[in-house]
């Protein structure tokens, strides 16, 4: 029999079998593991092409969310009733993301609210107005409510909003 090199570590040597591509069991693991590793990378990148615009704008939101509720506003209570704040909290939004879905991004429209608030009361608009109001200003809640500016953004704009806030918030919980 000729010689071959191994496909895995690169030295001669003397196949057994006429189709034997690696020198020893250890080379043909690793050839295994690096070539389902290759893989599992090439459907990554296939998966992440096939992403929808949808799908970045929802990282984007929960990326936000997590930031508003673990690091801004965390310790603060809800802006709409006053409770404590607690394990569970939800980020709510002032103006809707129905009724204003080009605000949904803007980390001056929420803030932290209980469940009861945000889910039960269907986000307690009178409440959460007047906690606007004194957290923040009359001047921001009204510009927010008068607000109608359409904003287009880009799956890739997403990622970078997606991005910023979890940084964000490593840098919060770090301090």
């Amino acid at each position: 029999m000729t010689h071959k090199t191994c496909k895995q570590c690169g030295k001669p040597f003397t196949p057994a079998r006429p189709l034997q591509a690696v020198c020893s069991p250890t080379c043909a693991h690793r050839k295994v593991k690096a070539d389902k590793a290759a893989e599992k990378k090439a459907d990554k990148a296939k998966k992440a092409k096939l992403r929808s615009p949808a799908w970045h704008k929802a990282q984007a939101q929960k990326a936000l969310n997590a930031w508003i509720v673990h690091g801004r506003d965390k310790g603060r209570p809800c802006i709409s009733c006053g409770a404590p704040a607690k394990e569970g909290d939800q980020a709510g939004h002032y103006r809707t993301r129905g009724s204003a879905p080009h605000l949904a991004l803007d980390e001056r429209n929420l803030a932290r609210q209980c469940v009861r608030c945000n889910l039960h009361l269907h986000g307690n608009p009178i409440g959460m107005r007047a906690g606007m109001v004194a957290r923040y200003g009359e001047a921001l809640v009204l510009h927010l409510e008068t607000d109608q500016a359409p904003r287009k953004r880009t799956a890739a704009e997403h990622d970078e909003l997606a991005a910023h806030y979890r940084a964000a918030l490593r840098k919060d919980r770090k301090d």
